[in-house]
Protein backbone atom coordinates (compact mmCIF):
# COMPACT_ATOMS: atom_id res chain seq x y z
CA UNK A 1 0.00 0.00 0.00
CA UNK A 2 1.17 3.52 -0.79
CA UNK A 3 1.18 6.25 1.88
CA UNK A 4 -1.89 7.79 0.26
CA UNK A 5 -3.66 4.42 0.60
CA UNK A 6 -2.47 3.88 4.16
CA UNK A 7 -3.81 7.19 5.44
CA UNK A 8 -7.53 6.52 4.84
CA UNK A 9 -7.07 2.90 5.99
CA UNK A 10 -5.55 4.19 9.23
CA UNK A 11 -8.37 6.68 9.82
CA UNK A 12 -11.04 4.01 9.35
CA UNK A 13 -9.18 1.53 11.57
CA UNK A 14 -8.93 4.09 14.40
CA UNK A 15 -12.67 4.81 14.19
CA UNK A 16 -13.46 1.08 14.41
CA UNK A 17 -10.99 0.51 17.26
CA UNK A 18 -12.37 3.37 19.37
CA UNK A 19 -15.98 2.29 18.74
CA UNK A 20 -15.31 -1.35 19.66
CA UNK A 21 -13.31 -0.33 22.74
CA UNK A 22 -16.17 1.86 23.95
CA UNK A 23 -18.72 -0.90 23.32
CA UNK A 24 -16.74 -3.68 24.99
CA UNK A 25 -15.75 -1.36 27.83
CA UNK A 26 -19.38 -0.39 28.47
CA UNK A 27 -20.45 -4.04 28.53
CA UNK A 28 -17.68 -5.03 30.92
CA UNK A 29 -18.32 -2.09 33.23
CA UNK A 30 -21.71 -3.63 33.94
CA UNK A 31 -19.92 -6.60 35.51
CA UNK A 32 -17.48 -4.45 37.47
CA UNK A 33 -14.49 -4.35 35.12
CA UNK A 34 -12.60 -1.06 34.60
CA UNK A 35 -12.47 0.48 31.10
CA UNK A 36 -8.86 -0.55 30.62
CA UNK A 37 -9.88 -4.23 30.65
CA UNK A 38 -12.46 -3.47 27.97
CA UNK A 39 -9.75 -1.94 25.80
CA UNK A 40 -7.56 -4.99 26.26
CA UNK A 41 -10.31 -7.46 25.34
CA UNK A 42 -11.46 -5.29 22.45
CA UNK A 43 -8.05 -5.83 20.87
CA UNK A 44 -8.60 -9.59 21.02
CA UNK A 45 -12.12 -9.21 19.60
CA UNK A 46 -10.75 -7.35 16.55
CA UNK A 47 -8.08 -10.00 15.90
CA UNK A 48 -8.21 -13.49 14.36
CA UNK A 49 -9.66 -15.00 17.55
CA UNK A 50 -13.09 -13.37 17.01
CA UNK A 51 -13.44 -11.04 14.03
CA UNK A 52 -10.97 -13.03 11.93
CA UNK A 53 -12.75 -16.28 12.76
CA UNK A 54 -16.20 -14.92 11.94
CA UNK A 55 -15.44 -12.45 9.14
CA UNK A 56 -11.86 -12.97 7.89
CA UNK A 57 -12.30 -10.70 4.87
CA UNK A 58 -13.50 -7.87 7.10
CA UNK A 59 -10.50 -8.28 9.43
CA UNK A 60 -8.05 -8.28 6.51
CA UNK A 61 -9.77 -5.29 4.97
CA UNK A 62 -9.74 -3.25 8.17
CA UNK A 63 -6.23 -4.23 9.25
CA UNK A 64 -4.03 -5.06 6.24
CA UNK A 65 -0.49 -6.17 7.01
CA UNK A 66 0.99 -2.86 5.84
CA UNK A 67 -1.13 -0.98 8.39
CA UNK A 68 -0.10 -2.98 11.44
CA UNK A 69 3.31 -1.35 11.99
CA UNK A 70 1.55 2.02 11.86
CA UNK A 71 -0.86 0.89 14.59
CA UNK A 72 2.13 -0.22 16.67
CA UNK A 73 3.98 3.08 16.35
CA UNK A 74 0.95 5.27 17.04
CA UNK A 75 0.00 2.96 19.90
CA UNK A 76 3.47 3.59 21.36
CA UNK A 77 2.68 7.32 21.38
CA UNK A 78 -0.42 6.59 23.44
CA UNK A 79 1.62 4.38 25.79
CA UNK A 80 4.28 7.03 26.32
CA UNK A 81 1.73 9.80 26.98
CA UNK A 82 -0.20 7.59 29.39
CA UNK A 83 2.86 6.40 31.33
CA UNK A 84 4.18 9.95 31.64
CA UNK A 85 0.90 10.94 33.29
CA UNK A 86 1.06 7.89 35.58
CA UNK A 87 4.48 9.01 36.79
CA UNK A 88 3.34 12.62 37.09
CA UNK A 89 0.34 11.64 39.23
CA UNK A 90 2.37 9.27 41.40
CA UNK A 91 3.72 10.68 44.65
CA UNK A 92 6.97 9.27 45.99
CA UNK A 93 6.02 10.53 49.44
CA UNK A 94 3.19 8.01 49.43
CA UNK A 95 5.85 5.33 49.88
CA UNK A 96 6.64 6.58 53.36
CA UNK A 97 5.95 3.74 55.74
CA UNK A 98 5.62 1.11 52.99
CA UNK A 99 9.15 1.10 51.52
CA UNK A 100 10.23 -2.06 53.34
CA UNK A 101 7.04 -3.89 52.44
CA UNK A 102 7.25 -2.73 48.81
CA UNK A 103 10.83 -4.02 48.59
CA UNK A 104 9.94 -7.48 49.90
CA UNK A 105 6.85 -7.70 47.70
CA UNK A 106 8.77 -6.71 44.59
CA UNK A 107 11.52 -9.29 45.24
CA UNK A 108 8.97 -12.06 45.76
CA UNK A 109 6.95 -10.87 42.77
CA UNK A 110 9.94 -11.36 40.48
CA UNK A 111 11.74 -14.42 41.85
CA UNK A 112 8.75 -16.72 42.30
CA UNK A 113 7.17 -16.29 38.83
CA UNK A 114 10.54 -16.52 37.07
CA UNK A 115 11.42 -19.74 38.88
CA UNK A 116 8.01 -21.36 38.47
CA UNK A 117 7.53 -20.26 34.85
CA UNK A 118 10.98 -21.41 33.79
CA UNK A 119 10.52 -24.74 35.57
CA UNK A 120 7.17 -25.33 33.85
CA UNK A 121 8.60 -24.76 30.37
CA UNK A 122 11.72 -26.81 31.13
CA UNK A 123 9.56 -29.75 32.26
CA UNK A 124 6.77 -29.83 29.68
CA UNK A 125 7.42 -27.13 27.07
CA UNK A 126 8.99 -29.35 24.40
CA UNK A 127 6.17 -31.92 24.68
CA UNK A 128 3.52 -29.35 23.74
CA UNK A 129 5.00 -28.28 20.41
CA UNK A 130 4.63 -24.59 21.26
CA UNK A 131 8.33 -23.72 21.51
CA UNK A 132 10.31 -22.20 18.66
CA UNK A 133 12.42 -25.02 17.17
CA UNK A 134 15.59 -22.97 16.68
CA UNK A 135 15.52 -21.37 20.15
CA UNK A 136 17.43 -23.07 23.03
CA UNK A 137 15.18 -24.46 25.75
CA UNK A 138 16.85 -22.29 28.38
CA UNK A 139 15.97 -19.14 26.41
CA UNK A 140 12.32 -20.17 26.02
CA UNK A 141 12.07 -21.12 29.69
CA UNK A 142 13.64 -17.90 30.93
CA UNK A 143 11.54 -15.77 28.59
CA UNK A 144 8.29 -17.31 29.84
CA UNK A 145 9.46 -16.92 33.44
CA UNK A 146 10.26 -13.24 32.95
CA UNK A 147 6.99 -12.67 31.05
CA UNK A 148 5.08 -14.12 34.01
CA UNK A 149 7.05 -11.91 36.41
CA UNK A 150 5.90 -8.70 34.72
CA UNK A 151 3.25 -6.66 36.50
CA UNK A 152 0.74 -4.65 34.48
CA UNK A 153 2.00 -1.42 35.99
CA UNK A 154 0.00 0.92 33.70
CA UNK A 155 -3.15 -1.14 34.23
CA UNK A 156 -2.46 -1.37 37.95
CA UNK A 157 -2.19 2.42 38.02
CA UNK A 158 -5.41 2.85 36.06
CA UNK A 159 -7.33 0.37 38.23
CA UNK A 160 -6.12 2.15 41.36
CA UNK A 161 -7.00 5.54 39.90
CA UNK A 162 -10.40 4.50 38.53
CA UNK A 163 -11.41 2.90 41.85
CA UNK A 164 -10.24 5.90 43.89
CA UNK A 165 -7.47 3.96 45.64
CA UNK A 166 -4.56 6.27 44.81
CA UNK A 167 -3.95 7.40 48.40
CA UNK A 168 -4.52 4.08 50.16
CA UNK A 169 -1.78 2.09 51.81
CA UNK A 170 -2.20 -0.98 49.64
CA UNK A 171 -2.52 1.16 46.50
CA UNK A 172 0.75 2.94 47.20
CA UNK A 173 2.46 -0.30 48.22
CA UNK A 174 1.34 -2.01 45.01
CA UNK A 175 2.41 0.95 42.83
CA UNK A 176 5.86 1.05 44.44
CA UNK A 177 6.39 -2.70 44.22
CA UNK A 178 4.98 -2.84 40.68
CA UNK A 179 7.32 -0.11 39.44
CA UNK A 180 10.36 -1.93 40.85
CA UNK A 181 9.09 -5.27 39.57
CA UNK A 182 8.78 -4.07 36.02
CA UNK A 183 12.12 -2.26 36.00
CA UNK A 184 13.84 -5.47 37.15
CA UNK A 185 11.80 -7.57 34.72
CA UNK A 186 12.89 -5.44 31.76
CA UNK A 187 16.55 -5.80 32.74
CA UNK A 188 16.02 -9.57 33.00
CA UNK A 189 14.29 -9.53 29.62
CA UNK A 190 17.32 -7.79 28.14
CA UNK A 191 19.37 -10.60 29.66
CA UNK A 192 17.22 -13.22 27.93
CA UNK A 193 17.68 -11.46 24.58
CA UNK A 194 21.42 -11.33 25.25
CA UNK A 195 21.55 -15.07 25.89
CA UNK A 196 19.47 -15.65 22.76
CA UNK A 197 21.87 -13.53 20.70
CA UNK A 198 24.96 -14.95 22.35
CA UNK A 199 26.07 -11.56 23.67
CA UNK A 200 26.13 -9.82 27.05
CA UNK A 201 25.90 -6.44 25.35
CA UNK A 202 22.17 -5.92 25.86
CA UNK A 203 22.36 -6.41 29.62
CA UNK A 204 25.40 -4.16 29.93
CA UNK A 205 23.68 -1.50 27.84
CA UNK A 206 20.50 -1.70 29.91
CA UNK A 207 22.35 -1.41 33.23
CA UNK A 208 24.73 1.35 32.12
CA UNK A 209 21.97 3.21 30.32
CA UNK A 210 19.71 2.90 33.34
CA UNK A 211 22.36 4.47 35.55
CA UNK A 212 22.72 7.27 33.02
CA UNK A 213 18.96 7.82 33.11
CA UNK A 214 19.06 8.09 36.90
CA UNK A 215 21.78 10.73 36.68
CA UNK A 216 19.84 12.78 34.11
CA UNK A 217 16.55 12.57 36.00
CA UNK A 218 18.27 13.51 39.25
CA UNK A 219 19.59 16.62 37.54
CA UNK A 220 16.09 17.39 36.23
CA UNK A 221 14.67 17.06 39.74
CA UNK A 222 17.28 19.46 41.16
CA UNK A 223 16.50 22.03 38.46
CA UNK A 224 12.77 22.08 39.14
CA UNK A 225 12.64 25.66 40.38
CA UNK A 226 14.61 26.96 37.40
CA UNK A 227 12.39 25.00 35.01
CA UNK A 228 9.27 26.47 36.59
CA UNK A 229 10.65 29.99 36.20
CA UNK A 230 11.50 29.36 32.55
CA UNK A 231 8.00 27.96 31.96
CA UNK A 232 6.43 31.06 33.45
CA UNK A 233 8.36 33.27 31.01
CA UNK A 234 7.77 31.05 27.94
CA UNK A 235 4.92 31.57 25.51
CA UNK A 236 1.99 29.31 26.51
CA UNK A 237 1.71 27.79 23.02
CA UNK A 238 5.36 26.69 23.11
CA UNK A 239 5.12 24.60 26.29
CA UNK A 240 3.32 21.59 24.81
CA UNK A 241 5.79 21.12 21.90
CA UNK A 242 8.68 21.45 24.36
CA UNK A 243 7.14 18.87 26.71
CA UNK A 244 6.50 16.45 23.85
CA UNK A 245 10.06 16.92 22.58
CA UNK A 246 11.60 16.13 25.97
CA UNK A 247 9.21 13.22 26.52
CA UNK A 248 9.97 11.66 23.15
CA UNK A 249 13.70 12.18 23.66
CA UNK A 250 13.58 10.24 26.94
CA UNK A 251 11.38 7.59 25.32
CA UNK A 252 13.89 7.21 22.47
CA UNK A 253 16.79 6.91 24.91
CA UNK A 254 15.18 4.23 27.07
CA UNK A 255 14.11 2.30 23.97
CA UNK A 256 17.71 2.37 22.73
CA UNK A 257 19.14 1.04 26.01
CA UNK A 258 16.59 -1.78 26.21
CA UNK A 259 14.42 -0.52 29.10
CA UNK A 260 11.74 0.61 26.65
CA UNK A 261 9.91 3.86 26.19
CA UNK A 262 7.21 3.32 28.81
CA UNK A 263 9.72 3.37 31.66
CA UNK A 264 11.47 6.46 30.41
CA UNK A 265 8.10 8.20 30.21
CA UNK A 266 7.13 7.09 33.73
CA UNK A 267 10.48 8.15 35.16
CA UNK A 268 10.25 11.59 33.58
CA UNK A 269 6.75 12.00 35.00
CA UNK A 270 8.06 11.22 38.49
CA UNK A 271 10.50 14.15 38.48
CA UNK A 272 8.64 16.55 36.24
CA UNK A 273 8.32 20.03 37.82
CA UNK A 274 4.96 21.33 38.96
CA UNK A 275 3.33 24.71 38.55
CA UNK A 276 -0.06 25.93 37.46
CA UNK A 277 1.10 26.47 33.89
CA UNK A 278 3.05 23.20 33.64
CA UNK A 279 0.19 21.23 35.18
CA UNK A 280 -2.14 22.65 32.54
CA UNK A 281 0.29 21.58 29.82
CA UNK A 282 0.48 18.03 31.18
CA UNK A 283 -3.33 17.85 31.19
CA UNK A 284 -3.30 18.47 27.45
CA UNK A 285 -1.60 15.09 26.99
CA UNK A 286 -4.53 13.17 28.50
CA UNK A 287 -6.51 12.85 25.22
CA UNK A 288 -3.45 11.42 23.47
CA UNK A 289 -3.43 8.38 25.74
CA UNK A 290 -7.21 8.01 25.63
CA UNK A 291 -7.29 7.95 21.81
CA UNK A 292 -4.08 6.14 20.90
CA UNK A 293 -3.51 3.59 23.69
CA UNK A 294 -6.27 1.26 22.35
CA UNK A 295 -4.29 0.97 19.12
CA UNK A 296 -1.59 -0.96 20.93
CA UNK A 297 -4.14 -3.38 22.37
CA UNK A 298 -5.51 -3.94 18.89
CA UNK A 299 -2.02 -4.56 17.51
CA UNK A 300 -1.51 -7.23 20.17
CA UNK A 301 -4.94 -8.69 19.48
CA UNK A 302 -4.08 -9.03 15.80
CA UNK A 303 -1.19 -11.31 16.83
CA UNK A 304 -3.42 -13.45 19.07
CA UNK A 305 -5.20 -16.50 17.68
CA UNK A 306 -6.96 -18.63 20.25
CA UNK A 307 -7.63 -21.28 17.58
CA UNK A 308 -3.97 -22.28 18.06
CA UNK A 309 -4.85 -23.45 21.58
CA UNK A 310 -7.12 -26.19 20.25
CA UNK A 311 -4.91 -29.18 21.00
CA UNK A 312 -4.90 -30.89 24.39
CA UNK A 313 -1.20 -30.34 25.21
CA UNK A 314 -1.38 -26.64 24.35
CA UNK A 315 -4.53 -26.18 26.44
CA UNK A 316 -2.85 -27.92 29.38
CA UNK A 317 0.21 -25.70 28.99
CA UNK A 318 -2.04 -22.63 28.94
CA UNK A 319 -3.79 -23.79 32.11
CA UNK A 320 -0.42 -24.52 33.71
CA UNK A 321 0.84 -21.03 32.84
CA UNK A 322 -2.27 -19.47 34.40
CA UNK A 323 -1.87 -21.49 37.61
CA UNK A 324 1.86 -20.77 37.83
CA UNK A 325 1.22 -17.08 37.16
CA UNK A 326 -1.37 -16.77 39.93
CA UNK A 327 0.60 -18.79 42.47
CA UNK A 328 3.88 -17.07 41.62
CA UNK A 329 2.50 -13.54 41.72
CA UNK A 330 -0.63 -13.41 43.86
CA UNK A 331 0.59 -16.05 46.29
CA UNK A 332 4.19 -14.84 46.55
CA UNK A 333 3.27 -11.16 46.89
CA UNK A 334 0.60 -11.92 49.48
CA UNK A 335 3.07 -14.00 51.47
CA UNK A 336 5.80 -11.35 51.22
CA UNK A 337 3.40 -8.65 52.43
CA UNK A 338 2.41 -10.78 55.40
CA UNK A 339 6.08 -11.47 56.22
CA UNK A 340 6.66 -7.70 56.07
CA UNK A 341 4.00 -7.24 58.75
CA UNK A 342 1.09 -6.06 56.61
CA UNK A 343 -2.39 -7.05 57.81
CA UNK A 344 -4.30 -9.71 55.83
CA UNK A 345 -6.59 -7.18 54.14
CA UNK A 346 -3.64 -5.18 52.79
CA UNK A 347 -1.67 -8.28 51.77
CA UNK A 348 -4.60 -9.78 49.86
CA UNK A 349 -5.29 -6.55 47.99
CA UNK A 350 -1.62 -6.14 47.10
CA UNK A 351 -1.55 -9.71 45.79
CA UNK A 352 -4.67 -9.10 43.67
CA UNK A 353 -3.21 -5.92 42.14
CA UNK A 354 0.28 -7.32 41.54
CA UNK A 355 -1.21 -10.40 39.89
CA UNK A 356 -2.50 -8.42 36.89
CA UNK A 357 -0.20 -8.75 33.84
CA UNK A 358 -2.14 -6.93 31.12
CA UNK A 359 -0.37 -4.29 29.09
CA UNK A 360 3.22 -4.89 30.17
CA UNK A 361 3.06 -8.60 29.45
CA UNK A 362 1.63 -7.80 26.03
CA UNK A 363 4.61 -5.52 25.37
CA UNK A 364 7.04 -8.27 26.40
CA UNK A 365 5.23 -10.87 24.28
CA UNK A 366 5.30 -8.66 21.21
CA UNK A 367 9.05 -8.19 21.64
CA UNK A 368 9.53 -11.93 22.01
CA UNK A 369 7.42 -12.60 18.93
CA UNK A 370 9.40 -10.07 16.89
CA UNK A 371 12.68 -11.65 18.06
CA UNK A 372 11.52 -15.15 17.08
CA UNK A 373 11.70 -16.45 20.66
CA UNK A 374 7.92 -16.90 20.95
CA UNK A 375 5.73 -18.84 18.53
CA UNK A 376 2.18 -17.75 17.70
CA UNK A 377 0.82 -20.60 19.82
CA UNK A 378 2.89 -19.69 22.89
CA UNK A 379 2.06 -16.01 22.32
CA UNK A 380 -1.65 -16.81 22.36
CA UNK A 381 -1.31 -18.99 25.47
CA UNK A 382 0.44 -16.20 27.36
CA UNK A 383 -2.16 -13.66 26.19
CA UNK A 384 -4.70 -15.86 27.99
CA UNK A 385 -2.58 -15.45 31.12
CA UNK A 386 -2.56 -11.67 30.67
CA UNK A 387 -6.33 -11.55 30.17
CA UNK A 388 -7.23 -13.91 33.03
CA UNK A 389 -4.94 -12.36 35.63
CA UNK A 390 -6.02 -8.82 34.72
CA UNK A 391 -9.74 -9.64 34.70
CA UNK A 392 -9.32 -11.22 38.15
CA UNK A 393 -8.16 -8.00 39.81
CA UNK A 394 -11.36 -5.94 40.03
CA UNK A 395 -13.72 -8.76 41.13
CA UNK A 396 -11.23 -9.80 43.80
CA UNK A 397 -10.96 -6.22 45.11
CA UNK A 398 -14.75 -5.85 45.09
CA UNK A 399 -15.18 -9.12 46.96
CA UNK A 400 -12.59 -8.09 49.55
CA UNK A 401 -14.29 -4.72 50.04
CA UNK A 402 -17.67 -6.38 50.60
CA UNK A 403 -16.17 -8.86 53.04
CA UNK A 404 -14.46 -6.02 54.91
CA UNK A 405 -17.70 -4.06 55.17
CA UNK A 406 -19.57 -7.16 56.32
CA UNK A 407 -17.04 -7.53 59.13
CA UNK A 408 -17.65 -3.99 60.32
CA UNK A 409 -15.24 -1.74 58.39
CA UNK A 410 -11.53 -1.32 57.92
CA UNK A 411 -8.56 -1.71 60.20
CA UNK A 412 -7.09 1.04 62.30
CA UNK A 413 -3.60 2.18 63.06
CA UNK A 414 -0.98 4.71 62.02
CA UNK A 415 0.15 4.87 58.42
CA UNK A 416 3.73 3.99 59.26
CA UNK A 417 2.80 0.70 60.88
CA UNK A 418 1.86 -2.52 59.16
CA UNK A 419 -1.62 -2.26 60.65
CA UNK A 420 -2.63 0.78 58.64
CA UNK A 421 -6.16 1.10 57.34
CA UNK A 422 -6.05 -0.22 53.77
CA UNK A 423 -8.35 2.55 52.62
CA UNK A 424 -6.81 5.37 54.65
CA UNK A 425 -4.89 7.90 52.54
CA UNK A 426 -1.15 8.01 53.14
CA UNK A 427 -1.01 11.72 52.35
CA UNK A 428 -3.79 14.15 53.16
Amino acid sequence: MTPTELAPAFFLAVVVIIAVCKLVGALLQRVGQPPVVGEMLAGVVLGPSVLGALLPDVENGLFPQELRPVLYVVGQIGLVAFMFRVGWEFRVDRLRGVARSAGLVSVAGVLAPVALGAALIALVGERTGTLAPDVPLVVSALFVGVALAVTAFPMLARIISERGLTGTRFGSLALGAGAVDDAVAWVLLAGVFSISGGSAGLVSLAVAGGLGLVVVLTAVARLRDRTVRLAERAAPESLLPMLVGVLFLVAWYTDEIGLYAVFGAFSLGLVFPRSERLDGTVEKLRPVGVVFLPLFFTYSGLNTDFALLGSGPVLLLTLGCVVVAVVGKFGACWLAARVAGEPPSVALRVGALMNARGLMQLIALNLGLAAGIVTQALFSALVVVAVVTTVMASPLLTWMDRRERARGGGLSGPVESGSADPVKPLVR
